[in-house]
């Protein structure tokens, strides 16, 4: 089974990034976005759910997958590997850093306070190590 999760690690918004503060992608009430629905997930709920909580929870949602059907559809989902949230548009062009506990379960820091600069110089804010990475580029 593969994972997207990580533990003690930030990630930082992508190099490309022109974000210079954190924005909330765009709502579209026709189809929302995999970006509005992963910062919906996410900032509902900091560190109440992993990165494959909510890679999967996305990708189930916009399916209209039954909850009685998830527990299946995910073992299927995560036979092979996943695309993990340093991916994902938050990073890339919205300015949120993504940090995952000890546990796995993420939360978002936006880029530009205070506690984004301490996850970005690798300590979280009462001074522990952090892994840093960053979103992926946008661009080659």
């Amino acid at each position: 089974m593969h994972t997207t999760n990580y533990f003690d690690a930030f990630i930082a918004v992508a190099a490309d990034s022109t974000a210079t503060a954190p924005t909330e992608p765009p709502y579209k009430e026709e189809s929302p976005s995999i970006a509005w629905r992963t910062w919906r997930m996410i900032a509902a709920a900091p560190y109440a759910h992993t990165s494959d909580d909510v890679i999967f929870g996305v990708w189930a949602d916009r399916r209209d997958i039954p909850a009685a059907d998830r527990e299946a559809a995910r073992a299927e989902f995560f036979s092979k590997g996943q695309a993990c949230l340093r991916a994902s548009d938050l990073g890339k062009r919205y300015g949120w850093g993504v940090h995952s506990d000890a546990e796995g379960r993420v939360a978002l820091v936006g880029v530009g306070t205070p506690e984004y600069d301490a996850f970005a110089a690798g300590l979280t804010p009462d001074g522990q190590s952090v892994m840093v990475t960053r979103a992926m580029k946008s661009k080659r």
